[in-house]
């Protein structure tokens, strides 16, 4: 009979997977021991995953080095190392910016600067930007922000992050998978979310951190970017609202590396433990909360009076139901008007196969009843894709899409077949994959 945290490990699993929380894997360590390392399917130990913004807290562990060296100190103006991007005429809250301010993003902008997908240049617009406010005084979150940061590590480095962290950091600590930064259009990395690691080394990364650095990091450094920097207390997820760090969160009992869709490195001290997780959660608006809650409430409490021998999980792949004996109806091809929130033009069931034509041409999306599958993304070849569906009523069928390369994003799509009509509903995370997701169209059949 199971006891202690591997009972309540279990627990954890099935409360995610009962709130539909789609989890990629998990490593838990307790006082300083491996417990648990898991694995959904189709994710394989190793493999490099979009990390988001557990980037900018690596960033500003290569900030904490170079002022360790003295290039740079917490009260220095940011605009005093980008004279060359200033623009004739700079605003006195741009010129008041302080490298304490950035690391706790307390900048003098309520939103990122550059335009994703249009800018060349992703560290150029925060200077050429309108400041709307003081710096230092208010909390705004700002991945612009942590792209100056990266492009100050160049500057002051003479290499990008990524191959300065490679020499300081990844391999002294060990971390042997393959790793890379996504690049803007300029070539440099982006500081603010284009990490891509395994789980296992963000876990020698946390738990480095969770042992004050070791001697990699500055000590000093480690200490205070834990600590509540500045207050968050308008955020609209609960487990946000604990405060800011350097480049990092605050959470109920610790603090946390905290990436967009679930890229966690929970550390907690009083514990001595750390829980790193990999997901995509995007497309529920609670989902990261829930790994939160989930993890404090099933497995947080005792962690220090228990013990268990390590463990590794092969788990399933989050499904959708399929309920037994739903009418499976709707086969054939349907009709759509010239304009709807899909773009669709055509729909066509042929069996576990969707064929539809939006924007990005003729579409397929196989699918397998009560099953995930994998699968190519649809109208992006090379992009690699989990489908899962189910008919949850009579004609009435829901599949839901996952991006699983290095943009994870997806969309869930209901569809309701009634007396030669169809009615098509469909609602994303955000990515340029996933335009023409979101909304409703109804077609008719031919």
């Amino acid at each position: 009979m199971k006891q202690g945290l591997e009972k309540r490990i279990e627990r954890f699993t099935d409360r995610l997977r009962r709130e539909d929380v789609n989890l990629h894997g998990f490593i838990l360590t307790v006082n300083g021991q491996e417990k648990v390392r898991a694995y959904y399917e189709p994710f394989r130990e190793g493999e490099p995953h979009r990390m988001y913004s557990v980037s900018k807290t690596m960033v500003a562990c290569a900030i904490g080095m170079l002022m360790e060296e003295g290039k740079l100190g917490l009260d220095d103006h940011i605009v005093d190392y980008f004279r060359d991007l200033l623009p004739e005429r700079v605003s006195p809250y741009l010129t008041r910016l302080t490298i304490r301010d950035m690391l706790r993003m307390a900048t003098c902008y309520r939103a990122t600067a550059y335009r994703e997908y249009v800018d060349a240049d992703w560290t150029r617009p925060f200077f050429t930007g309108k400041p709307d406010h003081e710096p230092g005084m208010v909390f705004n979150y700002d991945t612009g922000n942590s792209q100056v940061l990266s492009s100050l590590v160049r500057r002051l480095s003479g290499r990008e992050v990524i191959d300065f962290l490679e020499e300081r950091l990844f391999t002294p600590l060990g971390c042997e998978d393959p790793r890379f930064w996504l690049r803007d259009p300029s070539g440099q990395c982006t500081g603010g979310t284009g990490l891509c690691m395994s789980l296992r080394d963000l876990n020698r990364v946390a738990l480095c951190l969770s042992r004050g650095g070791d001697g990699l990091i500055p000590a000093w450094f480690v200490a205070e970017m834990q600590k509540k920097q500045i207050d968050t207390l308008l955020q609209g997820n609960e487990e946000e609202r604990y405060g800011y760090g350097w480049q990092c969160w605050r959470t109920r009992a610790g603090w946390v590396l905290y990436g967009m869709g679930g890229q966690l490195a929970v550390i907690c001290p009083e514990k001595r433990a750390v829980l790193c997780t990999i997901a995509d959660v995007r497309l529920d608006p609670c989902g990261m909360q829930r790994i939160y809650n989930a993890f404090f409430e099933e497995v947080y409490p005792g962690l220090d009076a228990e013990d268990m021998e390590p463990v590794r999980l092969r788990l399933p792949a989050l499904t959708l139901a399929d309920l037994p004996g739903a009418a499976r109806t709707g086969e054939g091809t349907y009709a759509f008007p010239e304009e709807n929130d899909l773009g669709w033009k055509t729909l066509r069931i042929e069996g576990n196969l969707l064929r539809y034509e939006n924007a990005r041409g003729t579409c397929l999306l196989p699918f397998e009843p009560g099953k995930t599958i994998s699968a190519e993304y649809p109208g992006w070849p090379g992009e690699p894709a989990t489908v899962s569906a189910g008919w949850f009523a009579d004609g009435c069928l829901r599949v839901r899409c996952h991006a699983i390369g290095n943009f994870p994003c997806g969309f869930d799509l209901v569809l309701a077949f009634r007396d030669g009509r169809v009615t098509a509903q469909a609602r994303r995370s955000h990515d340029p994959r996933t335009d023409g997701y979101e909304g409703a169209a109804s077609g008719t059949a031919v």
